[in-house]
Protein backbone atom coordinates (compact mmCIF):
# COMPACT_ATOMS: atom_id res chain seq x y z
CA UNK A 1 0.00 0.00 0.00
CA UNK A 2 1.94 3.60 -1.10
CA UNK A 3 2.69 5.74 1.58
CA UNK A 4 0.03 8.69 1.78
CA UNK A 5 1.81 11.73 2.02
CA UNK A 6 0.73 13.89 5.12
CA UNK A 7 -0.91 17.75 4.81
CA UNK A 8 1.62 20.03 4.92
CA UNK A 9 0.94 21.96 8.41
CA UNK A 10 -0.82 25.75 7.56
CA UNK A 11 1.67 28.08 7.50
CA UNK A 12 1.40 30.39 10.22
CA UNK A 13 2.36 33.54 8.29
CA UNK A 14 -0.71 33.00 6.60
CA UNK A 15 -3.32 31.35 8.47
CA UNK A 16 -4.40 33.82 10.91
CA UNK A 17 -4.29 36.62 8.02
CA UNK A 18 -6.82 34.00 6.40
CA UNK A 19 -9.14 32.95 9.54
CA UNK A 20 -9.50 37.06 10.22
CA UNK A 21 -9.88 38.91 7.22
CA UNK A 22 -13.12 37.40 6.62
CA UNK A 23 -14.89 38.68 10.06
CA UNK A 24 -13.32 42.10 9.96
CA UNK A 25 -15.07 42.55 5.95
CA UNK A 26 -18.23 41.69 7.24
CA UNK A 27 -17.69 43.81 10.27
CA UNK A 28 -16.92 46.98 7.99
CA UNK A 29 -19.50 46.26 5.86
CA UNK A 30 -22.33 46.14 8.25
CA UNK A 31 -20.56 49.08 9.89
CA UNK A 32 -20.76 50.88 6.07
CA UNK A 33 -24.31 50.25 5.41
CA UNK A 34 -25.61 51.39 8.76
CA UNK A 35 -23.56 54.56 7.71
CA UNK A 36 -25.56 54.73 4.80
CA UNK A 37 -28.73 53.76 6.05
CA UNK A 38 -28.67 56.78 8.51
CA UNK A 39 -27.32 59.08 6.22
CA UNK A 40 -31.05 57.79 3.79
CA UNK A 41 -33.25 58.25 6.47
CA UNK A 42 -31.72 61.64 7.07
CA UNK A 43 -31.74 62.39 3.90
CA UNK A 44 -35.45 61.38 3.12
CA UNK A 45 -36.46 63.34 6.87
CA UNK A 46 -34.42 66.55 4.89
CA UNK A 47 -36.38 66.35 1.74
CA UNK A 48 -39.79 65.66 3.51
CA UNK A 49 -39.49 68.41 5.89
CA UNK A 50 -42.02 70.73 4.82
CA UNK A 51 -44.72 67.72 4.92
CA UNK A 52 -43.71 65.29 7.67
CA UNK A 53 -46.29 66.77 10.08
CA UNK A 54 -48.83 65.96 7.00
CA UNK A 55 -47.94 62.91 6.94
CA UNK A 56 -48.21 62.41 11.03
CA UNK A 57 -51.79 64.29 10.88
CA UNK A 58 -52.47 61.10 8.27
CA UNK A 59 -51.02 58.44 10.42
CA UNK A 60 -53.29 59.82 13.21
CA UNK A 61 -56.34 60.30 10.83
CA UNK A 62 -55.79 56.65 9.60
CA UNK A 63 -54.84 54.80 13.10
CA UNK A 64 -58.01 57.12 14.76
CA UNK A 65 -60.09 55.96 11.84
CA UNK A 66 -59.38 52.55 11.03
CA UNK A 67 -61.59 50.68 12.81
CA UNK A 68 -64.94 52.82 11.31
CA UNK A 69 -62.93 52.43 7.87
CA UNK A 70 -63.03 48.75 8.47
CA UNK A 71 -66.79 48.06 9.27
CA UNK A 72 -67.28 50.58 6.54
CA UNK A 73 -65.51 48.88 4.10
CA UNK A 74 -66.91 45.25 4.83
CA UNK A 75 -70.39 47.09 3.21
CA UNK A 76 -68.99 48.59 0.34
CA UNK A 77 -68.09 46.86 -3.07
CA UNK A 78 -64.48 45.86 -3.08
CA UNK A 79 -62.81 46.91 -6.62
CA UNK A 80 -59.97 45.36 -8.50
CA UNK A 81 -57.36 48.08 -7.64
CA UNK A 82 -59.25 49.30 -4.16
CA UNK A 83 -60.00 52.58 -4.87
CA UNK A 84 -63.79 52.85 -4.04
CA UNK A 85 -63.61 52.35 -0.01
CA UNK A 86 -60.11 54.76 0.40
CA UNK A 87 -61.32 56.99 -1.91
CA UNK A 88 -65.25 57.26 -0.34
CA UNK A 89 -63.70 57.37 3.35
CA UNK A 90 -60.91 60.22 2.10
CA UNK A 91 -63.92 62.37 1.12
CA UNK A 92 -65.80 61.95 4.12
CA UNK A 93 -63.04 62.46 6.14
CA UNK A 94 -62.30 66.07 4.09
CA UNK A 95 -66.01 66.99 3.97
CA UNK A 96 -66.04 66.56 8.32
CA UNK A 97 -62.78 68.81 9.03
CA UNK A 98 -63.28 71.60 6.15
CA UNK A 99 -66.77 72.24 6.27
CA UNK A 100 -66.95 73.40 10.70
CA UNK A 101 -63.58 75.27 9.29
CA UNK A 102 -65.07 76.67 6.30
CA UNK A 103 -67.97 78.20 8.17
CA UNK A 104 -65.65 79.46 11.02
CA UNK A 105 -63.38 81.32 8.44
CA UNK A 106 -66.45 82.70 7.05
CA UNK A 107 -67.59 83.78 10.84
CA UNK A 108 -64.19 85.35 11.32
CA UNK A 109 -64.20 87.42 7.81
CA UNK A 110 -67.27 88.56 8.61
CA UNK A 111 -66.38 89.52 12.25
CA UNK A 112 -63.08 90.97 11.24
CA UNK A 113 -65.41 93.81 9.04
CA UNK A 114 -67.43 94.37 12.14
CA UNK A 115 -64.31 94.85 14.57
CA UNK A 116 -62.62 96.91 11.46
CA UNK A 117 -65.67 98.96 11.65
CA UNK A 118 -65.82 98.91 15.70
CA UNK A 119 -62.32 100.07 15.90
CA UNK A 120 -62.69 103.22 13.38
CA UNK A 121 -65.83 104.22 15.21
CA UNK A 122 -64.16 103.89 19.04
CA UNK A 123 -61.35 106.52 17.64
CA UNK A 124 -63.77 108.61 16.42
CA UNK A 125 -66.62 108.26 18.72
CA UNK A 126 -65.16 106.77 22.26
CA UNK A 127 -67.22 104.17 23.71
CA UNK A 128 -69.93 105.05 25.83
CA UNK A 129 -70.14 103.59 29.43
CA UNK A 130 -71.84 100.25 29.50
CA UNK A 131 -74.92 99.91 31.94
CA UNK A 132 -73.48 96.54 33.44
CA UNK A 133 -70.38 98.64 34.70
CA UNK A 134 -72.58 100.30 37.01
CA UNK A 135 -74.35 97.27 38.12
CA UNK A 136 -70.85 95.76 39.97
CA UNK A 137 -71.13 95.14 43.39
CA UNK A 138 -67.68 96.27 44.21
CA UNK A 139 -65.50 99.00 41.90
CA UNK A 140 -67.97 100.76 40.07
CA UNK A 141 -66.97 104.22 40.77
CA UNK A 142 -63.63 103.45 39.90
CA UNK A 143 -64.30 101.18 36.89
CA UNK A 144 -66.39 103.93 35.39
CA UNK A 145 -63.67 106.72 36.03
CA UNK A 146 -61.08 104.58 34.24
CA UNK A 147 -63.93 104.05 31.49
CA UNK A 148 -64.58 107.69 31.02
CA UNK A 149 -61.02 108.74 30.65
CA UNK A 150 -59.60 105.85 28.60
CA UNK A 151 -62.35 104.94 26.52
CA UNK A 152 -65.72 107.24 26.35
CA UNK A 153 -63.06 110.11 25.65
CA UNK A 154 -62.08 109.75 21.71
CA UNK A 155 -58.14 110.86 22.79
CA UNK A 156 -57.76 107.92 25.42
CA UNK A 157 -59.48 105.56 23.15
CA UNK A 158 -57.18 106.49 20.47
CA UNK A 159 -54.06 106.47 22.49
CA UNK A 160 -55.32 103.13 24.10
CA UNK A 161 -55.96 101.69 21.09
CA UNK A 162 -52.70 102.58 19.44
CA UNK A 163 -51.61 101.46 15.84
CA UNK A 164 -54.83 98.68 15.63
CA UNK A 165 -56.61 100.55 12.50
CA UNK A 166 -57.91 99.45 9.07
CA UNK A 167 -54.47 99.51 7.13
CA UNK A 168 -53.02 97.31 10.53
CA UNK A 169 -56.22 94.56 10.39
CA UNK A 170 -55.91 94.35 6.50
CA UNK A 171 -52.03 93.61 6.85
CA UNK A 172 -52.83 90.89 9.21
CA UNK A 173 -55.72 89.61 7.28
CA UNK A 174 -53.47 89.41 4.58
CA UNK A 175 -50.98 87.31 6.51
CA UNK A 176 -53.56 85.01 7.66
CA UNK A 177 -54.88 84.55 4.21
CA UNK A 178 -51.52 83.30 3.81
CA UNK A 179 -51.26 81.30 6.26
CA UNK A 180 -54.41 79.31 5.23
CA UNK A 181 -53.36 79.03 1.89
CA UNK A 182 -50.00 77.06 3.20
CA UNK A 183 -52.00 74.90 5.73
CA UNK A 184 -55.02 74.10 3.24
CA UNK A 185 -52.02 72.88 0.55
CA UNK A 186 -50.47 70.57 3.12
CA UNK A 187 -54.48 69.51 4.65
CA UNK A 188 -54.70 68.50 0.57
CA UNK A 189 -51.38 66.47 0.97
CA UNK A 190 -52.36 65.10 4.25
CA UNK A 191 -55.50 63.77 2.61
CA UNK A 192 -53.66 62.27 -0.38
CA UNK A 193 -51.17 60.15 2.19
CA UNK A 194 -54.44 59.46 4.18
CA UNK A 195 -55.81 57.45 0.67
CA UNK A 196 -52.92 55.63 -0.08
CA UNK A 197 -52.76 54.73 4.20
CA UNK A 198 -56.57 53.02 3.74
CA UNK A 199 -55.88 51.51 0.91
CA UNK A 200 -52.22 49.99 1.67
CA UNK A 201 -53.13 50.06 5.32
CA UNK A 202 -52.73 46.26 5.95
CA UNK A 203 -49.26 46.18 4.06
CA UNK A 204 -47.79 48.79 6.18
CA UNK A 205 -49.55 47.38 9.56
CA UNK A 206 -47.67 44.27 8.47
CA UNK A 207 -44.25 46.16 7.31
CA UNK A 208 -43.96 48.16 10.63
CA UNK A 209 -44.61 45.22 12.98
CA UNK A 210 -42.37 43.18 10.95
CA UNK A 211 -39.75 45.97 11.08
CA UNK A 212 -40.47 46.59 14.28
CA UNK A 213 -39.55 42.84 15.39
CA UNK A 214 -36.73 42.45 13.56
CA UNK A 215 -35.17 45.77 15.24
CA UNK A 216 -36.87 45.86 18.36
CA UNK A 217 -37.91 41.76 19.41
CA UNK A 218 -41.24 41.89 20.99
CA UNK A 219 -40.79 45.26 22.89
CA UNK A 220 -41.56 46.77 19.44
CA UNK A 221 -44.37 45.15 18.58
CA UNK A 222 -45.92 46.21 22.52
CA UNK A 223 -44.28 50.18 21.89
CA UNK A 224 -46.55 50.05 18.32
CA UNK A 225 -49.67 48.91 20.07
CA UNK A 226 -49.21 51.13 23.18
CA UNK A 227 -48.85 53.68 20.69
CA UNK A 228 -51.71 53.03 18.32
CA UNK A 229 -53.96 53.16 21.85
CA UNK A 230 -52.60 56.49 22.83
CA UNK A 231 -54.05 57.87 19.85
CA UNK A 232 -57.59 55.93 20.06
CA UNK A 233 -57.75 57.34 23.53
CA UNK A 234 -56.96 60.78 22.60
CA UNK A 235 -59.02 61.06 20.32
CA UNK A 236 -61.94 59.66 22.74
CA UNK A 237 -60.75 61.75 25.67
CA UNK A 238 -59.86 65.30 23.60
CA UNK A 239 -61.37 65.33 20.45
CA UNK A 240 -64.85 63.62 21.00
CA UNK A 241 -65.21 65.19 24.67
CA UNK A 242 -64.48 68.72 23.55
CA UNK A 243 -66.52 68.91 20.42
CA UNK A 244 -69.26 67.24 22.99
CA UNK A 245 -68.59 70.41 25.96
CA UNK A 246 -68.85 72.81 22.30
CA UNK A 247 -71.93 71.39 21.61
CA UNK A 248 -73.54 71.90 24.38
CA UNK A 249 -72.41 75.35 25.53
CA UNK A 250 -73.28 76.68 22.16
CA UNK A 251 -76.65 75.24 22.69
CA UNK A 252 -76.53 77.04 25.93
CA UNK A 253 -75.28 80.17 24.23
CA UNK A 254 -78.14 80.18 21.73
CA UNK A 255 -81.10 79.42 24.37
CA UNK A 256 -79.32 82.34 26.83
CA UNK A 257 -79.17 84.87 23.83
CA UNK A 258 -74.93 85.30 23.65
CA UNK A 259 -73.95 87.02 20.61
CA UNK A 260 -72.94 84.99 17.97
CA UNK A 261 -73.95 81.53 19.49
CA UNK A 262 -72.38 79.27 16.82
CA UNK A 263 -68.69 80.91 16.69
CA UNK A 264 -68.76 81.14 20.30
CA UNK A 265 -69.27 77.51 20.23
CA UNK A 266 -67.10 75.81 17.44
CA UNK A 267 -64.34 78.53 19.80
CA UNK A 268 -65.24 76.49 22.91
CA UNK A 269 -65.08 73.05 21.83
CA UNK A 270 -61.45 74.10 20.11
CA UNK A 271 -60.88 75.23 23.47
CA UNK A 272 -62.14 72.14 25.21
CA UNK A 273 -59.49 70.07 23.53
CA UNK A 274 -56.43 72.17 25.52
CA UNK A 275 -56.36 72.67 29.41
CA UNK A 276 -58.48 76.23 30.17
CA UNK A 277 -59.25 76.87 26.95
CA UNK A 278 -63.06 76.26 27.27
CA UNK A 279 -63.12 78.17 30.93
CA UNK A 280 -61.49 81.33 28.52
CA UNK A 281 -64.11 81.16 25.53
CA UNK A 282 -67.20 80.04 28.51
CA UNK A 283 -66.08 83.13 30.77
CA UNK A 284 -65.42 85.63 27.52
CA UNK A 285 -69.22 84.22 26.56
CA UNK A 286 -70.62 84.99 29.85
CA UNK A 287 -68.76 88.90 29.98
CA UNK A 288 -71.31 89.22 26.80
CA UNK A 289 -74.12 88.50 28.22
CA UNK A 290 -73.03 90.41 31.41
CA UNK A 291 -72.48 93.47 29.38
CA UNK A 292 -76.06 92.96 27.86
CA UNK A 293 -77.67 93.12 30.97
CA UNK A 294 -78.12 89.77 31.63
CA UNK A 295 -76.89 89.39 34.87
CA UNK A 296 -78.31 86.44 36.23
CA UNK A 297 -77.93 84.37 33.18
CA UNK A 298 -74.47 85.49 33.07
CA UNK A 299 -74.04 84.19 36.33
CA UNK A 300 -75.74 80.46 35.33
CA UNK A 301 -73.71 80.01 32.24
CA UNK A 302 -70.46 80.38 34.17
CA UNK A 303 -71.41 78.23 36.91
CA UNK A 304 -73.14 75.65 34.57
CA UNK A 305 -70.85 75.83 32.40
CA UNK A 306 -68.09 75.68 34.45
CA UNK A 307 -69.58 72.29 36.18
CA UNK A 308 -69.48 70.28 32.75
CA UNK A 309 -66.00 71.60 32.13
CA UNK A 310 -64.31 70.17 36.07
CA UNK A 311 -66.68 66.92 35.15
CA UNK A 312 -65.53 66.76 31.56
CA UNK A 313 -61.51 67.20 32.77
CA UNK A 314 -61.58 65.42 35.50
CA UNK A 315 -63.66 62.33 35.60
CA UNK A 316 -64.51 61.55 31.39
CA UNK A 317 -61.46 62.31 29.93
CA UNK A 318 -59.02 60.48 32.61
CA UNK A 319 -61.40 57.66 32.12
CA UNK A 320 -61.40 57.56 28.70
CA UNK A 321 -57.52 58.46 27.94
CA UNK A 322 -56.22 56.82 31.01
CA UNK A 323 -58.15 53.67 30.64
CA UNK A 324 -57.07 53.20 27.54
CA UNK A 325 -52.99 53.47 27.55
CA UNK A 326 -53.14 51.92 31.17
CA UNK A 327 -51.17 56.05 31.65
CA UNK A 328 -51.75 58.43 34.56
CA UNK A 329 -53.22 61.16 34.22
CA UNK A 330 -51.27 63.43 35.28
CA UNK A 331 -48.56 61.91 32.53
CA UNK A 332 -51.34 62.65 29.92
CA UNK A 333 -51.44 66.37 30.89
CA UNK A 334 -47.98 66.98 30.86
CA UNK A 335 -47.85 65.06 27.20
CA UNK A 336 -50.53 67.48 25.97
CA UNK A 337 -49.41 70.92 27.62
CA UNK A 338 -45.73 69.54 26.25
CA UNK A 339 -46.70 68.58 22.83
CA UNK A 340 -48.72 71.80 22.20
CA UNK A 341 -45.73 73.96 23.34
CA UNK A 342 -43.61 71.39 20.71
CA UNK A 343 -45.89 70.56 18.00
CA UNK A 344 -48.75 72.68 18.59
CA UNK A 345 -51.67 71.14 17.30
CA UNK A 346 -50.31 68.09 16.46
CA UNK A 347 -49.09 67.56 19.94
CA UNK A 348 -52.06 67.02 21.23
CA UNK A 349 -51.60 63.14 19.86
CA UNK A 350 -47.68 63.47 19.74
CA UNK A 351 -47.18 64.10 23.13
CA UNK A 352 -49.54 61.50 24.72
CA UNK A 353 -48.54 59.09 22.48
CA UNK A 354 -44.68 59.59 23.61
CA UNK A 355 -45.35 59.45 27.15
CA UNK A 356 -47.28 56.19 27.01
CA UNK A 357 -44.67 54.77 24.85
CA UNK A 358 -42.54 55.81 27.47
CA UNK A 359 -44.16 54.69 30.75
CA UNK A 360 -44.21 51.14 28.84
CA UNK A 361 -40.36 51.08 28.62
CA UNK A 362 -40.24 51.77 31.93
CA UNK A 363 -42.17 49.43 33.28
CA UNK A 364 -41.11 47.01 31.09
CA UNK A 365 -37.72 47.37 32.78
CA UNK A 366 -38.60 48.08 36.23
CA UNK A 367 -40.30 44.76 36.08
CA UNK A 368 -36.94 42.82 34.60
CA UNK A 369 -34.91 44.09 37.36
CA UNK A 370 -37.68 43.81 40.07
CA UNK A 371 -37.81 39.60 38.72
CA UNK A 372 -34.31 39.68 38.13
CA UNK A 373 -32.51 41.37 41.02
CA UNK A 374 -29.28 40.56 40.41
CA UNK A 375 -29.75 41.54 36.86
CA UNK A 376 -27.55 44.97 38.06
Amino acid sequence: MPDTPLPSPPDPDIAPASITTAPSKAAWQGAARAVLAASLVALGLYVLGSFLRALVWAAILALATWPLFRRAERHLPRDRHNILAPALFTTVIALVVIGPLATLVVQLGHEARAVTAWVHDTRTNGIPVPDALQRLPLGAAALETWWRDNLTDPEGARALLGRLDRDMLMTRGRSLGAQLLHRGILFLFALLALFFLYRDGRLVREQLLTGSRRMFGPSGERIGRQIVASVHGTVDGLVLVGLGVGLALGIAYAVLGVPHPALLGAATAIGAMVPLGATIALAVAALLLFAAGSTVAAIALFAGGSLLIFAADHFIRPALIGGTTKLPFIWVLLGILGGIETFGLLGLFVGPATMAALILLWREWVGDATTHPDAA
